[in-house]
């Protein structure tokens, strides 16, 4: 971990409780359209699974939700999106440690944020969580044009920071699109176990896995000395 001069993080289950912040979503989109019904919480269970961890597509997702749920009467799709695209940003919670751990990052490394996602919705929850600032550069892959696991999208990273991809390290929650995305890149990385179960068909290997990202700073600091 000798020689890192930037830390470059993936936001949604890496600084991002994605999984809090979408539970506390469809505990409010429930409230709001199911109130009449018994069973709310079977139905925002049902959400949950069907937007698979974030990885569904949200157009999809909906279209799914207007035929699967049980509607007292049903909205229009856009209806749904505009619902989405407005609270989903106001339950944006950081992971535990998140603040701490980037404030320590801040004072020793340059610090990077590569996003999937769109661009209205990553901004939205950055700004929500008021760490745009701390950012030396974000990336957003509808912005950027191409998103991870893309060669491309970290290309773009190390040109915004003047480095070498050994000077960097990346920490991510998902196996193929931040792992093995900045991997083969060239980068350091190391991987957030959340939700998302290792691939045994991915080659490249992190240099450390984490469960918390309080354990960054120990490893950080050993890599110091």
């Amino acid at each position: 971990m000798k020689n890192i001069q930037a830390i470059i993080f993936d936001l949604d289950n890496t600084l991002l409780d994605r999984t809090r912040t979408f539970q506390n979503f469809t505990t409010s989109f429930v409230n709001t359209y199911f109130a009449h019904d018994p069973n709310m919480d079977s139905i925002a269970t049902r959400i949950i699974d069907l937007d698979q961890d974030g990885y569904k597509d949200k157009n999809l997702l909906f279209s799914e939700l207007l035929e699967k749920l049980p509607w007292l009467s049903k909205p229009e799709h856009n209806e749904l999106m505009n619902y989405y695209n407005v609270h989903y940003v106001k339950n944006a919670l950081l992971m535990e440690h998140a603040a701490e751990i980037m404030s320590y990052i801040k004072q020793k490394y340059k610090l990077g944020l590569i996003t999937n996602g769109r661009t209205a919705i990553q901004y939205g929850k950055i700004d929500r969580l008021g760490i745009r600032d701390l950012f030396d550069f974000i990336l957003v892959s509808e912005e950027a044009g191409v998103k991870k696991p893309d060669n491309r999208i970290f290309e773009m990273a190390l040109n915004k920071l003047g480095l070498r991809p050994e000077q960097c390290l990346y920490i991510g929650d998902h196996p193929t699109n931040d792992i093995e995305g900045a991997g083969k890149a060239g980068m350091k990385t190391i991987w957030f176990e959340v939700n998302q179960p290792w691939r045994v068909e991915i080659t490249i290997q992190p240099e450390h896995r984490i469960k918390h990202l309080r354990e960054l700073e120990a490893i950080l600091k050993k890599g110091d000395d």
